[in-house]
């Protein structure tokens, strides 16, 4: 049984020691798991995007990864994503701890209980129509406290907090889009952190996310062409530094969950 989880890109895969590719069957679909150890814990990593980057924000299937996951065992999630600045001093680069999220996709699945759906979580049955809530932390402040002291530790400097946009891609947003996101309090945007963040909190899995400045975003410092290129070039370059984060941080989770996550389905 998997402690850990890890959710991102193909470059975070190299933590993982002795990995095995285990397929899980899912009400949402097969899901093809890797499990391996990540320092001396048992860890569990799903390629969002899929192993070659071939699935699009829009079509992840995120539901089908949190309950794979979840069928593993595991209780902590932590995730990666590529996000555009909307602060001039959060600029490329930046390893940014969001505390706070805004959903502005359009046409995703967003919960595991539409009414009809039953299943077992934490060993008891849950079902109908369920009402989680994101206060009063939307992300896992045991987990975004680990990351920070690991941060910390390594001499990374992570940003402590922000607001993670989610729009719904695959196109960039637009200069007028990103005024209007501004105006909302928000400080960073990306494609890929909602649903996944609150299908975790719907199964009482705690979950955070490092999110990586790449760029940006429109219209912010120059209106020239933003290019998946340029994203993941910017990427790439904090990549060692983001797997040292993961790995650092996961030594210090503590094993006892003392957060509210683990709560989500008591009422």
């Amino acid at each position: 049984m998997a402690r850990i989880g890890v959710i991102g890109g193909s470059g975070v895969y190299q933590l993982l020691r002795g990995g095995r590719e285990e397929k899980v069957a899912t009400p949402f679909g097969d899901v093809v798991v890797t499990l391996g150890k990540i320092g001396d814990q048992e860890a569990a990593f799903i390629p969002r995007h899929g192993k070659k980057h071939s699935v699009p924000p829009f079509l992840v299937n995120y539901r089908g990864n949190l309950f794979a996951l979840g069928a593993l065992g595991v209780g902590r999630v932590i995730a990666t994503n590529a996000v555009g600045s909307l602060r001039e001093d959060l600029p490329p680069g930046t390893l940014v701890i969001p505390d706070d999220l805004i959903d502005m996709t359009k046409d995703r699945k967003y919960t595991f209980y539409d009414g009809n759906v039953e299943m077992t979580v934490d060993g008891r049955k849950v079902g109908g129509v369920v009402h989680v809530s994101m206060t009063p932390s939307t992300y896992c402040p045991e987990i975004r406290d680990s990351i920070l002291r690991a941060g910390e530790k390594l001499a990374l400097s992570p940003h402590d907090g922000g607001v993670y946009v989610c729009t719904e891609g695959n196109r960039y947003e637009t200069a007028a889009e990103i005024r209007a996101i501004k105006i909302l309090g928000a400080d960073v945007v990306g494609m890929t952190g909602s649903p996944e963040a609150t299908l975790a909190r719907e199964l009482a899995i705690c979950y955070a996310t490092i999110a990586v400045v790449t760029n940006f975003a429109a219209g912010l410092k120059t209106r020239a062409k933003l290019t998946h290129e340029e994203v993941s070039r910017t990427f790439s370059r904090r990549i060692e530094d983001v797997r040292a984060l993961i790995k650092d941080a996961i030594s210090l989770i503590p094993v006892e969950r003392r957060c509210p996550c683990k709560d989500a389905l008591e009422e």
